[in-house]
């Protein structure tokens, strides 16, 4: 029993830094749209950041709201927590969707003004 809830501690270690690595990329990918956005810098990495996030909501969709990473991780955990398959604190990863969404919206709202006005 020992070995078993050791190898599903290793596995979950793993999952979680993975899942925090991908992470930390769509931040940068998020956050680099917003600058890009506000400094009017429309290049094709742009448009690159966008597909990224869009195809990310994809497979948010296809997985019902979560991130496939947590639905593995599920397997070896039965934390209720929210950051139990991620190394972010509690409140973060409970809002992280609504916070990132927003800032992605707040993003494509500016590109579109920055198109069309000019």
């Amino acid at each position: 029993m020992k070995v078993m809830f050791a190898l599903n501690k290793n596995k979950l270690l793993f999952i979680k830094i993975i899942h925090t690595l991908i992470w930390i990329f769509f931040s940068v990918v998020i956050f680099y749209l917003l600058y890009a956005a506000i400094t009017n810098k429309i290049d094709k990495w742009v448009w690159i950041c966008i597909g990224l996030v869009i195809g990310e909501g994809l497979v948010l969709v296809a997985f019902k709201m979560f991130c496939p990473l947590t639905v593995l991780a599920r397997k070896y955990s039965n934390s209720t927590k929210e950051n139990f398959d991620i190394f972010l604190p509690n409140w973060l990863a409970k809002y992280n969707k609504l916070i990132y969404t927003t800032i992605f919206c707040i993003s494509l709202i500016i590109v579109t003004y920055r198109l069309v006005i000019g």
